[in-house]
């Protein structure tokens, strides 16, 4: 079973004060950047993996989603998305994405925000995602850079010129690896970029889009923080297409 660190009431009450989660998908950077990586939504049978809050879910809605289930493991999560759902349309489930299996050929689109780092075994994932969509249908899904993941120790270094730098370690060695955030002892699980997308392509994908977010000037003058973000890639978004109906 993966980590369950968001029912943490703890880590929870931290997170929950998170841009991203007091303003939603507007609180969310790379937001403009999924959402030119979406396809049409009108009628279209839609899986959130890792839903959170349900903000993702409720939007695909108002675009004109046929449906959409929501899947979360944290009964904190689930909770929370439910009590800002009126939607009948939208259904929420209490599941672990390690051991899931949603019916196959079910979905048009399955989409996961910045949850399958947290998968020890995203082969069985991927595979597990490519038979719940029906032909053609697409994967839209963000994760941690596989180069953020590897610094396993994040801090502001100085190299020999005075630049700060940000260093990485043991990228290529994949495998879990456990982080201090809100909490000690985070497990996440590293895989290098090539990992990631061949596994996408050798269960039966087609890369249709890559992104190494980075924020744009506009942002950075609103949120001088995400600065930062121009000096490593903090996050990944993937556009992929089942093109194979194994």
């Amino acid at each position: 079973m993966a980590q369950n660190i968001y029912d943490n009431p703890d880590f929870f009450a931290c997170y929950s004060q998170l841009s991203r989660q007091v303003h939603g998908l507007d609180g969310a950077p790379e937001w403009p950047a999924i959402r030119a990586m979406l396809p049409e939504l009108p009628g279209k049978r839609v899986a959130d993996l890792g839903c959170g809050f349900g903000w993702a879910s409720r939007w695909m809605r108002i675009q004109g989603a046929a449906s959409v289930l929501g899947v979360d493991l944290s009964q904190n999560m689930i909770a929370r998305a439910k009590a800002d759902t009126s939607d009948l349309a939208i259904e929420y489930k209490i599941a672990d994405l390690e051991t899931i299996e949603l019916a196959k050929a079910a979905f048009n689109l399955v989409y996961s925000s910045l949850t399958s780092h947290y998968i020890r075994d995203f082969g069985r994932f991927a595979r597990m995602i490519q038979n719940a969509l029906v032909l053609g249908g697409d994967l839209i899904f963000t994760i941690e850079h596989p180069i953020f993941m590897a610094a396993a120790h994040p801090h502001w270094v100085a190299d020999e010129d005075g630049r700060m730098t940000w260093p990485v370690n043991g990228y290529s060695v994949e495998g879990e690896r456990r982080t201090d955030w809100f909490a000690k002892g985070v497990v996440k699980y590293h895989r290098t970029l090539g990992t990631t997308l061949n596994t996408l392509i050798g269960v039966g994908f087609e890369l249709r889009r890559v992104e190494e977010f980075a924020p744009v000037r506009e942002q950075i003058e609103q949120l001088p923080e995400l600065a930062e973000e121009l000096e490593r890639p903090m996050m990944l978004l993937v556009s992929a297409r089942k093109v194979d109906a194994r």
